[in-house]
Order: C-alpha cells, then structure tokens, then sequence
C-alpha cells in the first residue's frame, strides 16, 4: 500500500495489517460502491479487484454508478463478511476513480490491464481472459484512505 494514504485514527487495536487487507480482498467476491452524482448519493454491489495498491471495478459504462463517477470521481466501496457481531470484517477503501483502457473495453492490449484482467478472470469466470462484452470499461481507483476492522481481534489480548 501507497504512503500517501491516511492513517486510520481509530479501531486501531482491530484493524487489519496490509497482509490480511490483501487476503480478505483476494478471498471476497463482491464490494459495495457508493456514488454521488447530481440526484444524491447511490450504491450498488460490484465485483471488485484489487492488486495491493489500487481497488479496480469492472462497471458497465451506461450505468446511474457509471455517470455518477465521470460527474463526480469521488468514490468509497466497501467489502465486508461476517454475520455474528464477534465474526464482523471488513475493508472500506476511499479514493478517486480514473478510467483505464479503452471504452467500452474490447480486449485490445493494453499493459495497464494485463495483470487486473487475468487476476478478475480467474476469480470470477474460472479461466484466464476476461469477456469483452462492449458494454463495460475499467474504473481504478487509487485509495486516500483505507479503513479496516476485524472484531475477532477484540477478544485477544
């Protein structure tokens, strides 16, 4: 993770080291991206990539997330699991969206995309090459701040 980004001030003692960031990223499926465009705020859920520096979304680029972005860059997702109070984990990433690759995304090479591509094809299409519908494009999103929380940590001592 970058330098640049804020510290988190508080739920330190529960806080997730970069390494169980990175883990709890790689291991969950879906994130929940909330926008703000000119009707107010919006969020909706999203598979999600991440490649220890930047958060990537895969978003369908005549979406209400979609122009609410390219009004508004500013963006939070967050990912999180669990179900009993003591099991609650999670990661909220807040930064600013960029788009990468061409739009829509048809497939054609570019280095930026290679790695994120290959990593979201093998978590949700169970192979190597991402399909190219012409109806999504890449958001990346490079965090400022980075909030995690892990309460099985609360009962260590």
């Amino acid at each position: 993770m970058t330098e640049e980004l804020k510290p988190q001030k508080r739920g330190r003692r529960i806080a997730m080291t970069g390494e169980e960031i990175d883990a709890f990223l790689a291991e969950e499926r879906t994130c929940r991206v909330a926008t703000v465009g000119p009707d107010g705020p919006h969020a909706t859920p999203l598979w999600f990539g991440w490649d220890g520096e930047a958060f990537w979304l895969y978003s369908i680029t005549r979406s209400k997330r979609w122009a609410d972005l390219m009004w508004d860059p500013r963006v939070s997702v967050v990912v999180d699991a669990g179900v009993e109070f003591q099991e609650l984990r999670g990661v909220e990433v807040t930064g600013t969206v960029e788009v990468v690759g061409e739009l829509p995304r048809t497939g054609e090479p570019n280095d930026a995309l290679t790695a994120i591509e290959l990593q979201f094809a093998r978590k949700y299409m169970g192979g190597d090459e991402v399909f190219h519908d012409g109806r999504h494009g890449w958001l990346r999103i490079t965090p400022s701040k980075i909030t995690s929380w892990d309460f099985r940590k609360m009962g260590q001592g």
